[in-house]
C-alpha cells in the first residue's frame, strides 16, 4: 500500500493539478509575532510618538517616561494603557477618538480615556465621550489641566505593583469621616466633595468649626455664599 501511494503521489507532484505552496520563513514569522508584541518598560511610562509637545509629558515628574512604538498613547503597566483627548481637539476632529479606537482594539485590560477639560462649556462633549466609553469598555477620566493630566498618569505607574490594601485606611479612621461627612453634607449647598476637601485640609471637625469665613472660602469649589452659609451654620445657636 505504501509504495503505491508513494509512487501515485509523486506522479501527482508531476502533473499539472499540483500546485506547491510558498513555505514562510522563520525569520518571517518571528517578525510578525514581534510586531504583535505589546511595547513595555519595566519602572517607565511608556509614550507614544504622536505626544511629543503635549504638556502633559512636562507634568511627570515622579517617574521616568519614554518614547516608543505603541498603539496607545500612554502604557503605564502590562496591562493599563490611557488614550489622550483634550477637548478642544475633539470638537474639531469628532472621528480622531474612534479611529484611535478602531487601531487600539481589545489589547489591555484596563482602558482609560483621559480627557483634558478646557472648553467653557464641557458638559455635551463630555456625554457623548461617556457613551463612548461604555460601550468601548474605557475607563473616563478627567483632568482640568496638564498638570493634573500628568500627575494622573503617574499615578498609575506608581502603584502598578502596589497591592489594594495600600491605599485603603483603616475601617475606624474610614467610619469616622463618613460620619462627619455625613453631618458636613447635611448644610445645604455643601456637597460630599466639599467635605471631603474640608476634612483634607482642616484635618479635624474642631479645625473646620474654629476656621474663619475667609479660611473656609479659600478651599477648591468654596467661594463667599457658601463659606458663609457654613460659617452660619457652626456658629449659630441651636435653641432660641
Amino acid at each position: 500500500m505504501e509504495p503505491g501511494f508513494a509512487g501515485a503521489f509523486e506522479r501527482l507532484k508531476k502533473s499539472e493539478f499540483y500546485e506547491s505552496q510558498p513555505q514562510i520563513s522563520t525569520e518571517n514569522n518571528e517578525q510578525i509575532i514581534s510586531k504583535q508584541i505589546i511595547s513595555y518598560k519595566a519602572g517607565s511610562v511608556v509614550v507614544n510618538q504622536r505626544q511629543r509637545g503635549n504638556p502633559v509629558l512636562k507634568s511627570i515628574r515622579n517617574v521616568p517616561w519614554e518614547y516608543g512604538e505603541i498603539v496607545p498613547d500612554f502604557v503605564m503597566g502590562h496591562t493599563s494603557c490611557a488614550l489622550f483627548l483634550s477637548l478642544q481637539y475633539h470638537n474639531l476632529n469628532p472621528q480622531y477618538i474612534h479611529d484611535r479606537l478602531k487601531d487600539l482594539g481589545k489589547q489591555y485590560e484596563l482602558r482609560i480615556l483621559l480627557v483634558q477639560v478646557d472648553l467653557k462649556d464641557p458638559y455635551i462633549p463630555i456625554k457623548e465621550l461617556t457613551k463612548i466609553c461604555l460601550l468601548a469598555d474605557l475607563t473616563l477620566l478627567l483632568a482640568w489641566d496638564a498638570q493634573e493630566a500628568g500627575k494622573i498618569i503617574e499615578t498609575y505607574k506608581v502603584f502598578e505593583h502596589k497591592p489594594p490594601d495600600l491605599i485603603m485606611g483603616k475601617q475606624e479612621n474610614n467610619n469616622v469621616l463618613v460620619g462627619i461627612a455625613d453631618a458636613l453634607t447635611s448644610i445645604k449647598s455643601v456637597n460630599r466633595t466639599d467635605a471631603m476637601t474640608l476634612m483634607s485640609n482642616f484635618q479635624t471637625l474642631q479645625n473646620i468649626y474654629e476656621a474663619s469665613e475667609e479660611d473656609l472660602s479659600l478651599n477648591p469649589g468654596f467661594g463667599p455664599q457658601k463659606a458663609r452659609r457654613l460659617f452660619r451654620v457652626l456658629h449659630d445657636k441651636f435653641v432660641r
